[in-house]
């Protein structure tokens, strides 16, 4: 059988174009800043090129043009001025010239840090709040934070890195071989090819650290996780004294930033070894030539003196590289987690030409629900063909035991996460054609956990509404019973609550919180064990605030002190993400189900919510 006759044709699948490194990635982001400054940009570029040409180059030459004429014959005392005053003058110029472009670069490199940095951490900011919760609720705020300081402290480093040290060793080297080539031209060639291999070892060697310094930031990043987590709860660890295995880890992510910071040592010293041996190659041409050069070729003293300058320049420019190459490998470092966040995609994004939701009644309709959390798999699914109908007005109470999709259900709604089927419209607008500022700014949310500011009470309270008069908040604290303890704070509503309002207790931050949903007056209502941090004594004074809070409005209240939701409209009790019973607090309890059975045991005990 011939080969043709048994051979196969296999297609293969066409490759994936290859995604930028993160590298490029960090380069586009930090040109499109720096594109947008462009006038600066020039300048800095143009007084670098002024500063480097005038002081280094162009002072030696007048130099050398004045010992060439005293070599040439003697000069009397009385003609110094006459031969020598245009080149006085000249050196002047020169000097003048020279410092004015060192101080434009100065003023240029600042000014261009400080409009890119702004732009930078716009980005970083607007990035991090528009991303979805189960973005944040993976990381450690304190490593966001370190990220984003690091992403902007490497653009200053890798800017000042580019006009301080890569333009002057570029120009040094071609300013170099363009003031000697005519006059020297072989050892022009001979130094050239030695700079040649200068800068193809020193970027080989870049290759090999830069992967290192990204472990390093990656480990310093860590190491701030874990000392933001361990401070952000303190008390848990003191009540646990837990001090010494927080310590423990705290170590072990210390100990491994000194173990790659030890790596990127030992790599760039060994890098600095080498660049260093091939400057020292470069000297000893210098000094060949120059000793000789008057001998071999004839070249003038004047001409020997510009050579040994600019050689000697260009040595200690180069002898930078090491460093210059050390904070490049730094800069990109350090820029790398940001980058790869401001590259993650948005798992909650608004559609293109997404409307503003308008809500005149607030009805809300759940249909067909289907929903899995992006870091579940399909297997473990919350929601499974979903259905709520709640009519406008209607105040609403979830029940259910743990995990049952209470608060999952509120998160949906303010679609803080996207469902996988089905839809959820209000007013029969699909929150999910909506931008998601309009849908929330139409919601007032009280979590099981409320959320305050390190800022002032006076500030918590007005967050939804943020002009109102200093009269509004009052009575939004007096219909929270807030206004007692408020008043006996040290500054009143001028106290601050501290990070996250650790200076009040648990009722007192919720009763902050709730007197913030009242102040918010928005159409839908959504309470998440709101009166759950609260002792009996102060649920009972802010249960008539609810009630008229949530009068004409669609209320949405999960609830486990079940004595909470009793008087409202309806009860639905869920179970593993389905509904099995729906009615008033009385049919229900009549029915002998499984809201019966918790009624049954209400004492005011708390279950656990998901």
């Amino acid at each position: 059988m011939s080969d043709k006759s048994t051979a196969k044709t296999t297609a293969r699948p066409a490759a994936k174009p290859a995604s930028p490194s993160p590298t490029m990635r960090t380069l586009h982001f930090y040109w499109q800043v720096t594109a947008a400054q462009m006038p600066l940009f020039v300048l800095a570029l143009v007084s670098t090129l002024g500063f480097v040409f005038l002081l280094s180059f162009a002072n030696p030459w007048v130099v050398a043009q004045v010992i060439d004429r005293v070599s040439a014959s003697s000069v009397a005392p009385d003609e110094v001025l006459a031969v020598f005053g245009p080149s006085i003058l000249l050196l002047i110029g020169v000097n003048v010239l020279g410092q004015l472009s060192s101080k434009l670069q100065d003023y240029s490199v600042w000014k261009l840090e400080i409009r890119a940095n702004y732009l930078l951490a716009t980005r970083a900011f607007d990035t991090l709040s528009n991303q979805s919760m189960t973005f944040h609720s993976n990381r450690f705020g304190g490593s966001l934070v370190s990220q984003t300081q690091k992403f902007l402290s490497a653009y200053t480093m890798l800017m000042e890195n580019l006009v301080y040290a890569v333009i002057p060793v570029v120009m040094t080297a071609v300013f170099t071989v363009m003031m000697l080539v005519g006059t020297v031209p072989l050892y022009v060639v001979i130094l050239a090819v030695l700079l040649v291999v200068y800068v193809t070892v020193a970027y080989l060697m870049y290759k090999r650290v830069l992967p290192l310094n990204s472990r390093a930031a990656a480990a310093q990043n860590a190491l701030s996780g874990e000392l933001s987590d361990s401070i952000t709860n303190i008390l848990a660890v003191k009540t646990y004294g837990r001090e010494g295995y927080e310590r423990g880890l705290f170590d072990a992510a210390n100990r491994d930033v000194v173990h790659a910071d030890s790596v990127r040592m030992r790599s760039s010293t060994l890098r600095g070894a080498i660049t260093s041996t091939i400057i020292v190659v470069i000297m000893m041409l210098a000094v060949v030539f120059i000793t000789g050069g008057n001998a071999w070729f004839g070249i003038s003293a004047g001409t020997l003196v510009m050579m040994f300058t600019y050689t000697y320049a260009l040595t200690m420019q180069f002898n930078r590289i090491n460093l210059m190459f050390q904070m490049i490998n730094r800069g990109f470092g350090d820029a790398h987690d940001m980058t790869l966040v401001l590259d993650e995609p948005t798992l909650v994004a608004d559609v293109d030409g997404a409307a503003a939701l308008s809500v005149a009644q607030g009805s809300i309709d759940c249909d067909d629900l289907t929903f899995w959390y992006a870091d579940a798999n399909e297997e473990s699914k919350v929601f499974r063909n979903f259905s709520l109908h709640i009519p406008a007005g209607q105040r609403l109470g979830l029940v259910g035991r743990s995990g049952s999709g209470k608060t999952t259900l509120t998160t949906l709604l303010l679609r803080l996460s996207n469902l996988q089927a089905g839809s959820i419209r209000i007013d029969g607008q699909d929150i999910s054609q909506v931008t998601q500022v309009s849908l929330r700014q139409q919601i007032a949310y009280v979590p099981q956990e409320p959320l305050l500011f390190h800022r002032t009470v006076r500030e918590n309270i007005a967050y939804g509404c943020p002009h109102a008069s200093d009269d509004a908040i009052r009575e939004a604290a007096v219909k929270a019973n807030a206004l007692e303890f408020i008043e006996q704070l040290p500054y009143g509503f001028e106290t601050v609550t501290g990070e996250r309002g650790v200076k009040l207790s648990g009722g007192q931050r919720q009763r902050i919180a709730i007197a913030r949903a009242i102040l918010a007056d928005r159409p839908i209502l959504v309470l998440d064990e709101a009166t759950s941090a609260l002792d009996s004594e102060s649920e009972r004074l802010i249960q008539d605030a609810l009630r008229n809070l949530m009068e004409g409005r669609t209320a949405i209240v999960v609830a486990h002190r079940l004595s909470t939701i009793a008087s409202l409209d309806r009860i639905v009790v869920l179970s593993d993400g389905c509904i099995v019973e729906d009615g008033t607090h009385a049919d229900l309890v009549q029915a002998e189900g499984e809201y019966a059975y918790l009624w049954s045991r209400q004492t005011g005990a708390y279950l656990t919510d998901e």
